[in-house]
């Protein structure tokens, strides 16, 4: 399989995806089709870089692509507030300034979030080790939010056993991460 051919398949498998990810983040249509274009390339470049030349090449292509969206999400959140604020600048004599906590509020509110979004990552590669299916019918109904109905079908299980599968992997989950959780909770 040739390198456009394996990132065509990627593409059709997962742009939905990437797109419902990106629209998680940023709650604008045409912005998250900006960012889903943009994961794709960053896949396209890495898949070029790597010389990498199927989808049974990547680990887990779902996570690397929901994450990379996920950061580019972010990112323009942070970049498009910086904008704002410079194009409220112009034109004007003075400028009020807006409310903002502490700085020493906002770094620790930055580290904290740092460490969620590490701890979920992290989280994640173990579930996926752990039990794939796992991990696919909690990205389904906790990222995603398809209705548990359409994951459960999706998955080709009744909807009782995937309760119970759901119910396993946020027993294991807990019962691997709940102190760090509880740590994070109290910052």
């Amino acid at each position: 399989m040739t390198k456009k051919l394996a990132f065509n398949e990627i593409y059709s498998n997962y742009k939905n995806l990437v797109l419902k990810a990106a629209h998680i983040y940023v709650d604008d249509l045409d912005t998250a089709e900006d960012i889903m274009q943009d994961t794709f390339l960053a896949l396209y470049r890495d898949m070029t870089e790597k010389e990498f030349e199927s989808e049974k090449e990547y680990s887990n292509i779902k996570s690397w692509l929901y994450t990379t969206a996920k950061h580019l999400a972010l990112n323009y959140g942070k970049k498009a507030a910086r904008t704002v604020s410079a194009d409220a600048l112009e034109g004007t004599d003075a400028v009020e300034e807006p409310f903002t906590e502490s700085l020493e509020s906002e770094y620790l509110g930055r580290i904290t979030e740092e460490k969620r979004a590490d701890l979920h990552e992290r989280i994640f590669a173990a579930l996926m080790k752990k039990n794939p299916r796992w991990h696919e019918a909690i990205m389904m109904v906790g990222y995603l939010e398809i209705p548990t109905a359409e994951a459960a079908e999706r998955l080709g299980i009744s909807e009782n056993a995937f309760y119970a599968m759901m119910h396993r992997a946020r027993k294991w989950i807990y019962k691997k991460f709940g102190v760090e959780y509880e740590e994070l909770k109290r910052l």
